[in-house]
């Protein structure tokens, strides 16, 4: 949920464009007219902005009943809060780290994305990018290229600031402490906010997604400090007048065909924020239709019916969740009626997370992740899902959701009060049933576990195809690779995202194929990068067949993606879980000539990587475990072990937007003429030993391979159509 889109940029078309003229051959007659309207409404927009104006001009044109100061203080104070999340109008305990980060905030030192202590002056440049030091221009937004770095910097910076979620944090503090520092903090960002960003101008408002976050942190704001000395009649009337105007400006250019994914559900919910809160606006109502309607028909196409996300990546996954769960909330609190099916996908949405989770209880990186959050309420690590677990067992009364929160986690009062929390503590928290082995079939996921204890191992197959079927955008060309915990401690990771639009070259490389584990062909991608949120090719996978039992998990799937070569090549991969002994991977190319190919087992920063005997690798974990890696290929192979290179760029990880680090990767190199065939063993070890696993692999020349795990452990026989073990 980025904000950013590859349909976003300047808006001015071009119709003697080719690439645009194959667009619109391509569009309906619906899409057409929606776009057409959009672009009058810009055209408009650019000669006079039909939403500009003070507060109470605005207010008396959109919503009378509010146009009064002291009356919109008394519905904020009194009619408002009956209408918004239980929680935001209790009384909450004072939690040090709310405190201490609102502190940080009043000196202007910003902690966004991944990025720490950042300062955008004082008073705060609104337009500003400190980390590239560039400012947007202040024109119409219609005219403003977010994705052009070298003219607005990384405009996800830029917006992160200018979603005002910090300003929640500030809010949060006054309820807690009462100290009227952060009240008064609060009033003098969005003051200074309307002045520096009047309607239509600049690039905080080129983002339908990004008007829509800052109704939301407005909304709880205001529901905050209602009682503050701060919030005067003529702030509050102030603030309610950019909220109609924000909500007028979404329901104008929602992201229907732009970028009908997050961007879309999010304007929506952002809708739905501002026509239930206040209903005395004129257009509130077709506010509240529209983003039901949004809402509703979004999640039968957005989610699949396994409860994947389209991206069909775990922050987009969570972000859509969270979404849901929101709707979900403020419907039952204003009495909207909503299909039963939605609740019924948030909660598949929620199981999949659970089924992705590993055993230490952190979220994998699968896919873009931008580091953002719908709204953080408590400040966590993009991988901490804790307090969306917690509100969802509350809401569905799921002991596992309970179980994976590890208690109740500050979003349940702030959301559901403290009938939240009596109905999460009448839970009794217990794991999912079984050892947790999984398909995700529509999604296109494998989970592979040796149960749901914290010191389990866990492996992730991506057997599904690049990103979601309009764009691809947020999708990596990951196609068949692995994530593998061993004892509970991460060890083969996804590489992460980094950025997005600042460093091209570092954006296709985290996106690429040489950053995940998996085969790359002849030194090119699976598809091919077409800017920072397209691929030339939307290649798949097939999951031809899955098994699973109490001692053998089995996934068989092949990709196209190589397909595209001069001599198309399959990839074929096979990976077996003998539980709890370890995997095999078995990788299977097909073709008729030479190749050069790469197997790459990408590891985590804190891993070291030692050579042991017998051609065998061993990473060792922070806790002192150990995945050995041995490798037997139809010709030889080369394994090296590469980090923090840069020419090429191999060896990385991001755990955040805007951060990275060296990160071991185990690589095999060949040049064989197809067919060939490799297998990698991976053996997890409890303690770092300097014996190699008793693990040995005979056959691989030619016909049925055979693997044992030691004289009186499990053998498995390996051929093209079955594995069996013996």
């Amino acid at each position: 949920m980025t904000g950013l889109s590859p349909a976003l940029g300047p808006t001015r078309v071009d119709w003697r464009a080719p690439s645009r003229l194959r667009r619109l051959r391509a569009m309906s007659v619906a899409e057409i007219a929606f776009r057409g309207r959009q672009e009058v409404a810009k055209a408009f927009d650019r000669i006079g902005p039909s939403e500009s104006g003070g507060p109470g001009a605005w207010l008396d044109a959109h919503a009378p009943a509010l146009a009064r100061p002291d009356t919109a203080l008394r519905i904020v104070r009194e009619e408002a809060p009956h209408r918004f999340f239980a929680g935001a109008t209790e009384h909450q305990v004072a939690i040090g780290p709310v405190v201490e980060a609102a502190e940080r905030l009043l000196a202007h030192r910003f902690d966004l994305l991944g990025y720490h202590g950042l300062w955008f002056g004082d008073p705060i440049d609104w337009h500003f990018d400190p980390v590239w030091k560039r400012r947007s221009p202040l024109m119409h937004w219609s005219r403003i290229d977010p994705l052009d770095a070298a003219v607005v910097g990384d405009s996800k910076v830029v917006w992160e600031l200018n979603r005002h979620q910090w300003l929640v944090r500030l809010a949060q503090a006054w309820t807690m402490t009462g100290d009227d520092r952060y009240a008064a903090a609060c009033v003098n960002a969005i003051v200074s906010w309307h002045r520096a960003n009047p309607y239509g101008v600049g690039i905080n408002w080129a983002s339908s997604l990004e008007v829509a976050f800052r109704v939301m942190s407005w909304s709880w704001v205001l529901l905050l400090i209602r009682n503050a000395p701060a919030a005067t009649p003529e702030m509050v009337a102030a603030t309610v007048a950019g909220i109609g105007q924000h909500a007028a400006h979404i329901a104008r250019f929602l992201s229907r065909y732009s970028s009908p994914n997050t961007h879309l559900t999010g304007e929506a919910l952002g809708l739905l924020y501002a026509g239930t809160l206040f209903p005395e606006y004129r257009d509130a109502s077709e506010w509240r239709r529209a983003a039901v309607r949004v809402l509703v028909d979004e999640c039968a196409r957005q989610v699949h019916p396994d409860g994947v996300h389209a991206e069909q990546a775990t922050c987009y996954q969570r972000y859509t969740a969270d979404i849901y769960l929101q709707f979900l909330l403020l419907a039952q609190r204003n009495v909207i009626a909503v299909p039963a099916a939605i609740a019924e996908s948030t909660e598949r949405m929620v199981d999949v997370l659970l089924t992705l989770r590993r055993p230490d209880g952190s979220l994998p990186d699968i896919a873009d992740g931008d580091g953002g959050e719908l709204l953080p309420l408590v400040e966590r690590r993009p991988d901490d899902a804790r307090g969306l677990f917690a509100v969802a067992a509350a809401r569905f009364a799921r002991p596992d959701f309970a179980w994976a929160a590890q208690g109740v986690a500050p979003e349940v009062p702030w959301l559901l009060g403290q009938r939240g929390v009596a109905a999460f503590e009448a839970l009794s928290p217990a794991p999912p049933p079984g050892d947790g082995s999984r398909v995700l079939p529509d999604g296109g996921y494998v989970v592979m576990r040796s149960g749901w204890g914290s010191d389990a191992h866990q492996m992730i197959v991506d057997v599904g195809a690049l990103g979601c079927p309009i764009s691809s955008g947020h999708g990596h060309a990951d196609l068949l690779s692995v994530q593998a915990t061993v004892f509970g401690e991460p060890c083969l990771v996804d590489a992460g995202t980094y950025g997005y639009t600042a460093e091209p070259r570092w954006r296709d490389f985290f996106r690429g194929t040489a950053a995940h584990s998996t085969v790359r062909i002849d030194g090119v991608d699976q598809a091919s990068p077409a800017g920072p949120f397209r691929w030339r090719q939307r290649p798949g996978a097939r999951l031809s067949s899955w098994e699973s039992t109490a001692v053998l998990d089995v996934v068989d799937a092949e990709h196209d993606g190589y397909e595209r070569l001069a001599d198309p090549v399959r990839c074929r991969r096979r990976v077996v879980f003998v539980k709890p002994h370890g995997w095999l991977v078995i990788d299977e190319l097909s073709g008729a000539t030479e190749h050069d190919v790469e197997v790459t087992f990408q590891c985590g920063p804190d891993i070291r990587i030692d050579h042991g005997p017998d051609s065998w690798l061993r990473a060792r974990t922070p806790g002192g475990r150990a995945l050995w890696l041995r490798a037997w290929a139809s010709s030889p192979v080369v394994t090296e072990v590469r980090c923090g290179e840069q020419d090429p760029i191999c060896g990385w990880t991001s755990a955040d937007y805007g951060q990275r680090q060296p990160a071991p990767a185990v690589v095999l190199t060949a040049r064989p003429a197809l067919p060939w065939r490799v297998v990698t063993a991976l053996v997890p070890a409890d303690c770092v030993s300097d014996l190699a696993p008793p693990v040995q692999v005979h056959g691989v020349h030619e016909g049925p391979a055979h693997a044992s795990f030691g004289m009186s452990g499990p053998s498995v026989r390996i051929d093209a159509h079955a594995i069996v073990l013996t």
